[in-house]
């Protein structure tokens, strides 16, 4: 029989339980429309008019607390309201033949009294604060240094564990086909994975093996509750973000890498996948540039990890077709997720496959308010067409 002439981007893929139709997925993406933190009608067409017949999505960082939220207007899904938010989306999704994740995160040290309970200081692994270069988003969309942390005392960090667990049940109640840890960006598991941010002196602190204890009970603590075919995770070794930066990333990445495989071993089956970022290009966050090792040390890690864990792997950061299409092509990932060129582009796969022209995303209207203007209003090609 011939081999298909479809170039393997657009190849179809059996990710876990899911038959994927093809290998461009959404990635999570802070988009602050929740208004009380509750997911709305209006997040449901976002993330409709993204879904195709059989391809992924990854919801927004979703926060699994109170104290976990560091910004306005986030979604949560540790109450009753939220699983009955998220329910609109997911029902949205579904009826297209898509497939999606809820995004569990927990900020740490990446927020601001104004967003904790009583106004209590954030947690973290750490008492250091981010620098003044990084800037805090407010209820009012102003902008304010971080305040400092709260470290938190061994005796908590169950009680965190716990939070992700009954996130990751609370997600799949509201009809999420899975979840993915956040253990990315400079947020708390990265709080606790990197050397330059944990400080501590106790088993959660010091040697590597210590600094990965925290991702290792979350990813039990999911996995024991819905299962390892339904659990994936974010990592970004590399990148250097909100003050996140490790001394030795290779060694760091190698690390979860191996510690998931393990995971594994013990459960008898494969996690979903491990989601890598790979700082291609320098990205930013509210204009700020993000420091960007060299390509050589990104190109090293990616590869390193992609050989090192025993599972479907996930690549994201800055791809554009071109580079998309060779790393399939060439076995380097089996997916890639791509942000901001599908968040102003809704019918960005078919796009992508055509290789059509795309909508200029506007940076501006990335996390306002407004549940249309730069998030609802991209037109897709067939629109933009008989304008």
């Amino acid at each position: 029989m011939a081999e298909s002439s479809e170039p393997a981007l657009f190849t179809p893929f059996n990710l876990g339980p899911f038959q994927l139709s093809h290998r461009v997925v959404l990635s999570p993406m802070t988009r602050n429309r929740a208004i009380g933190s509750i997911p709305n009608e209006a997040m449901a067409k976002y993330y409709s008019d993204r879904t195709t017949e059989g391809g992924l999505l990854i919801t927004e960082g979703t926060v699994i607390s109170q104290v976990a939220t560091g910004g306005p207007r986030v979604p949560g899904i540790y109450t009753e309201e939220h699983i009955e938010g998220w329910k609109k989306v997911t029902s949205a999704v579904h009826a297209k033949g898509g497939y999606i994740l809820c995004q569990l995160w927990h900020v740490g040290r990446a927020s601001h009294t104004v967003y904790q309970p009583g106004g209590a200081a954030p947690v973290s692994s750490t008492t250091k604060p981010i620098s003044e270069r990084w800037k805090c988003q407010m209820p009012d969309d102003s902008f304010e240094d971080y305040p400092a942390p709260r470290a938190l005392e061994m005796s908590e960090i169950p009680g965190v564990v716990e939070e992700f667990r009954q996130g990751a049940i609370n997600a799949i109640k509201a009809g999420f086909d899975g979840i993915e840890i956040h253990g990315a960006q400079g947020y708390i598991v990265e709080q606790f994975l990197k050397d330059t941010i944990n400080d501590r002196t106790d088993e959660y602190g010091g040697s590597l093996e210590n600094r990965l204890r925290f991702l290792v009970e979350i990813v039990n603590a999911i996995v024991s509750a819905i299962g390892p075919e339904k659990t994936a995770l974010r990592i970004s070794p590399v990148v250097d973000y909100l003050d996140a930066y490790d001394n030795k990333p290779l060694a760091l990445g190698l690390g979860v890498a191996e510690k998931l495989n393990k995971i594994q071993e013990e459960v008898g089956s494969k996690l979903l996948y491990l989601h890598v970022i790979q700082p291609r290009t320098m990205a930013s966050f509210f204009g700020q540039d993000i420091a960007k090792p060299s390509e050589d040390e990104g190109v090293l890690l990616l590869k390193n990890l992609r050989n090192a864990y025993k599972g479907s792997f996930i690549s994201s950061g800055g791809y554009n077709r071109e580079h998309a299409l060779e790393s399939v092509a060439a076995g380097e990932t089996d997916l890639v997720s791509f942000g901001r060129l599908f968040l102003a582009n809704p019918d960005f796969v078919q796009r992508l496959k055509l290789n059509l022209p795309l909508n200029k995303y506007r940076r501006e209207f990335f996390y306002s308010a407004d549940p249309v203007i730069g998030y609802n209003d991209y037109p897709f090609y067939e629109e933009k067409a008989e304008a």
